[in-house]
């Protein structure tokens, strides 16, 4: 028998339980994985609220790394012991699970599996934000909201890499000075400042060529007044509630601009794909480019607490759920 947090209902935090589950043996295809760290983030607090609903019971979670403890008949490329690490796979709140195959990759021996679970599906996001929703370029200025957030950490770090100009909205001075750390040029604290305002003077009033919004309803609309003119609003997030129907005549009226509502999963939907992002994201790890910032850890059992912190935004960089 095997340990998991499991909802049984949707609600707060209060509804997350410390079930005993069966696992089972790998089918065809298969991996029977002992899981080391598991990667909290905010898309958990959709599937715990309702917001993004799945079927119940249910194992929540979307990321985490481990040991591969046996192999099912028709896996090829992967042995037990091997380590590896997934993102976006549902159910990886517990202590071991079986998981397809074809939706991990084998971890090099340069990262360790606590930064493994904290950057696949954030590094990931980061990956298809930066050169697919909108394909940023050197000499690119763009806005990063929530910058000192775990995809917020990565991204910056990401586009200064490749030669990009980060302006990035933060809650604090300490998370400023995080994101300043990691690659962020201009940090804007919100709750202080209008961010609207701050971006038009950071570009002499030129605006930026992509704004990354995963706060939705509440930044919205100033996401839009912060670009230039053909400039993309990519909206990949919803922490303040999901944005409200819109006249998609406000697009060509503020500059002929382009609005896009992505998710990870089409970009990653083939073992290629997959492949090819996760190598991405270890390269510029290897390289010395990316630092994975990993912020609280809390035992896999006390889940309910660390999703009270993600949502009353006290945690910092990636948080990790430890089995």
């Amino acid at each position: 028998m095997s340990k998991a947090i499991r909802i049984h209902e949707t609600g707060g935090p209060e509804v997350l339980r410390w079930d005993d589950v069966e696992v089972g043996a790998p089918g065809e295809g298969e991996l029977l994985l002992r899981q080391t760290a598991v990667g909290l983030n905010y898309i958990d607090t959709y599937h715990r609220t309702g917001l993004y609903p799945l079927e119940l019971p249910a194992i929540l979670g979307r990321e985490a790394a481990g040991v591969i403890e046996e192999v099912g008949p028709g896996v090829e490329g992967l042995a037990r012991g091997d380590r590896v690490a997934y993102a976006l796979e549902p159910g990886a709140y517990c202590e071991s699970r079986v998981i397809a195959a074809a939706r991990v990759v084998r971890l090099p021996e340069t990262i360790d599996d606590r930064t493994a679970a904290s950057m696949m599906l954030k590094g990931l996001t980061a990956r298809y934000l930066l050169r697919s929703s909108y394909r940023v370029q050197p000499g690119d200025t763009i806005l990063i909201h929530a910058a000192a957030g775990g995809v917020g950490l990565i991204a910056c770090q990401w586009a200064r890499a490749i030669g990009a100009k980060v302006i990035g909205t933060v809650g604090s001075e300490e998370k400023a000075a995080l994101a300043a750390e990691h690659g962020c040029d201009h940090t804007i604290l919100y709750k202080q400042a209008n961010f609207v305002e701050r971006v038009r003077e950071f570009t002499a009033g030129a605006g930026v060529a992509a704004v990354y919004d995963s706060v939705g309803r509440d930044t919205f609309d100033g996401s839009l007044d912060c670009l230039a003119r053909h400039g993309t609003l990519v909206s990949f997030g919803q922490s303040s509630g999901p944005v409200a129907p819109f006249n998609i005549g406000v697009l060509a009226a503020k500059g002929s601009l382009s609005l896009t509502r992505p998710t990870l999963a089409h970009f990653i939907a083939t073992r290629e794909q997959l492949n090819e992002a996760a190598a991405d994201l270890f390269a510029l790890h290897a390289s010395g480019g990316l630092r994975i910032q990993t912020g609280r850890t809390y035992a896999l059992r006390d889940a309910a607490q660390s999703h009270l912190d993600l949502e009353a935004r006290k945690t910092i960089g990636s948080t990790l759920l430890l089995p």
